[in-house]
């Protein structure tokens, strides 16, 4: 792809695509690793009243005054808005207060159907994996999700193997024949692009490839025939400005690699 020749680093990129997904004046359920850079970013940028909650019970309206790793690291404890447990933090996920989360997954399917719980059938288990944690609600009650993860064929399957965290089930109305009340995923961000979902179909849908991906590669990589928009684009790449901050953020690239 010849992204380490452009100046920035393939995570910043899948970084600066994720925080774009990001509204001003937003409740973002902060995830680990590139989601929590993802939050920075928006944050310091073009979202600087959105809102962070965190897993373990951290709700903060302004950024980590110092670097971290994870969202238990001091500096994001100090002057925090409200320091509680997780199950404070479901439950404002569970009221409705969550506008997007970030979810990522071993497996995921044409409808954004994410498996993480095992590979195989419940017969016959191949690999078993980590689980859902807080997944599934975040998929099941946040108004929408945005799902990264690497984009390679055995991860981009036509079903997945088991349903983890919802995205649209089988296709048009199942949320709410499921009794579902939030909205499902919204983004895909990948290694290779950006998908969206047709309001629709429901299906993923490539909006936007990664620069010196090209669509062939996009289709190699997923298990069906993945929908092309009409007006498909290049991701935008990161701006000095964006770099400038996430460099701040991330000093030593240990979640970007920069």
């Amino acid at each position: 792809m010849g992204i380490k020749n452009k100046g920035y680093t393939l995570p910043q990129l899948m970084v600066t695509a994720a925080a774009r997904e990001i509204a001003d004046n937003e409740v973002i359920f902060v995830g680990m690793r590139l989601p929590m850079l993802s939050f920075f970013l928006a944050k310091s940028t073009h979202a600087p009243n959105a809102v962070g909650v965190y897993e373990l019970g951290i709700v903060r309206d302004t950024v980590a005054p110092e670097g971290i790793l994870t969202m238990g690291d001091l500096p994001n404890l100090f002057r925090a808005q409200w320091l509680a447990d997780t199950a404070d933090a479901m439950g404002l996920l569970q009221q409705g207060f969550v506008d997007a989360s970030f979810i990522g997954g071993a497996q995921v399917d044409r409808f954004g159907n994410l498996n993480t719980s095992y590979i195989g059938s419940v017969e016959n288990v191949d690999t078993r994996l980590p689980g859902s944690g807080g997944a599934c609600d975040l998929a099941s009650l946040g108004k929408r999700h945005i799902i990264i993860m690497a984009h390679q064929k055995h991860r981009f399957v036509p079903r997945v193997d088991y349903i983890t965290s919802p995205g649209y089930g089988e296709g048009p109305g199942w949320r709410q024949q499921m009794g579902l009340t939030g909205g499902g995923p919204s983004a895909v961000i990948t290694t290779l692009g950006v998908l969206h979902f047709d309001p629709d179909t429901c299906e993923m849908t490539l909006t936007s490839v990664h620069p010196g991906v090209t669509v062939d590669e996009v289709l190699e990589n997923t298990g069906w025939p993945l929908q092309i928009a009409a007006e498909l684009s290049q991701t935008p790449e990161p701006t000095d400005a964006e770099l400038s901050m996430l460099r701040r953020f991330d000093p030593k690239g240990y979640w970007t690699g920069a």
